[in-house]
């Protein structure tokens, strides 16, 4: 893979920000291929940053089997959101980092090149692409995501820090319970005839994993979504690794020949 450390001005967040960008090699001689690639944005957790991605799984070496590019974004612990106070991470990510990466990268314009997946506030982002953008992105993958993130504010709080963190982002709790940060709310309303393809990943010793079997009976059936359940595994990268081979396989892509 072809691996691009591009750092830009972004108009939307007023700083320069950055984003890793891997773009499949062409490993025979022969005619250039020149159709546009398809396209996975690859989103971080909460305490990472764009790099973990390539520091802590085997992104390169899995996404070499196909023909896809992938994106992998840094926005910091914004939960991928137009913050209440801070900067607006969701028309970073929705509107924003499509474009700048369409321009200077061979990529793919259309629904059906489009991807998003991410590990908990990544797959909490990507899912959002897919039930907000529906017309834009053809599958999204969430491993361990906290789909039900308007449930944290309604319960008691052991973690004040972090709810003071989601207060900084979506104001009060009505704000996240009744506006777009709420997935369940964005399911609901969603035509699942213009969905995307969806898959949900999560271990059963996950703290956020009841917050995924809740929402996969909820909406599993009306999303047809592909649900994996992994005995024993928690909240780790060993299991972000397997799910990221998982998702690569299920998603519509050209399989390379010849890749060592």
């Amino acid at each position: 893979m072809i691996w691009s450390d591009f750092h830009f001005y972004s108009e939307t967040l007023d700083i320069q920000t950055a984003a890793y960008v891997l773009l499949p090699e062409q490993m025979h001689a022969g005619p250039v291929d020149e159709r546009p690639l398809p396209t996975l944005y690859l989103l971080h957790g909460l305490s990472d940053d764009h790099t973990m991605w390539l520091r802590n799984t085997r992104i390169a070496q899995t996404a070499r089997r196909y023909r896809l590019a992938v994106v992998m974004p840094a926005v910091n612990r914004s939960f991928y959101s137009d913050m209440v106070h801070g900067a607006r991470y969701w028309t970073f990510l929705s509107e924003e980092l499509p474009r700048v990466m369409e321009t200077f990268f061979p990529l793919s314009r259309a629904r059906e090149g489009r991807f998003a997946a991410g590990l908990s506030m990544g797959g909490y982002g990507a899912v959002r692409l897919g039930l907000t953008l529906p017309d834009r992105y053809a599958a999204v993958a969430g491993f361990s995501a906290p789909l039900r993130l308007e449930e944290a504010v309604c319960e008691p709080h052991n973690d004040a820090m972090h709810y003071r963190e989601l207060m900084n982002i979506f104001g009060t709790p009505e704000g996240l319970i009744e506006g777009d940060g709420n997935l369940g709310r964005l399911a609901a309303a969603l035509d699942p005839a213009r969905a995307p393809k969806m898959m949900l990943t999560c271990g059963t010793e996950d703290f956020l994993y009841q917050a995924n079997e809740s929402f996969v009976a909820e909406f599993g059936e009306k999303f047809s979504i592909r649900y994996l359940r992994q005995p024993g595994a928690g909240h780790t990268w060993d299991y972000w690794d397997q799910a990221l081979v998982e998702a690569l396989a299920w998603l519509p892509l050209e399989r390379l020949e010849n890749v060592w």
